[in-house]
């Protein structure tokens, strides 16, 4: 595992995924509760191996991409949060998706938070969107949450979407990006990174 890729916040430890993770994917992304509003839905196990392939592949290529989400404390797996380019084409887009068991707490922000904070401040992506469900009033209040702002909507499928966008802005001597100050004062800590 390349420990400078890994991203601890408060009370996360962001790895990359790689394949010790796959027996955790497997399980969240064949789980209703979990997938069936994500893009393309349920996975079986031979896609969620698939898609690890996949996103290795990513990490290499770009230096970002999907990360496992545990507790600091104690190391359980939560879910995912991360960067990939959407199939659409409609660029590159922040996801996550953690257990029911772990939203409610801030857990999702505060993951989503630190994989948008690397795309702009490390991988210095200028745009970084995210796509959810009309109706997903959840994803849409951690997106919200972190500073992303709504700029779009399309039908995929049948539903109603609405993509919201991150912009990060370069002027001389200084450098922002929508979002950056949205979790100051909560309980979040400083995103670092390991090493």
């Amino acid at each position: 595992m390349d420990s400078s890729r890994t991203l601890l916040t408060a009370r996360l430890c962001l790895t990359p995924v790689g394949g010790a993770d796959l027996a955790d994917l497997r399980a969240l992304k064949a789980d209703p509760r979990v997938f069936a509003v994500m893009l393309g839905g349920v996975r079986s196990w031979v896609e969620t191996a698939d898609e690890l392939a996949e996103d290795v592949r990513f990490w290499g290529a770009h230096g970002y991409g999907i990360w496992a989400v545990r507790e600091r404390a104690g190391g359980g797996f939560l879910g995912i949060t991360g960067l990939k380019d959407r199939p659409d084409g409609r660029g590159v887009a922040l996801r996550f998706a953690l257990w029911p068991e772990a939203q409610g707490r801030g857990l999702a922000r505060e993951a989503a938070f630190a994989a948008l904070r690397h795309g702009h401040e490390q991988a210095r992506l200028a745009r970084i969107i995210a796509v959810a469900r009309t109706g997903n009033f959840a994803s849409r209040t951690v997106l919200g949450g972190i500073g992303m702002t709504e700029c779009d909507s399309f039908t995929q499928s049948g539903f109603a979407m609405v993509v919201y966008e991150s912009r990060r802005e370069t002027r001389p001597g200084h450098t922002t990006w929508s979002g950056r100050e949205t979790l100051s004062g909560l309980d979040t800590g400083p995103i670092n990174r390991s090493g």
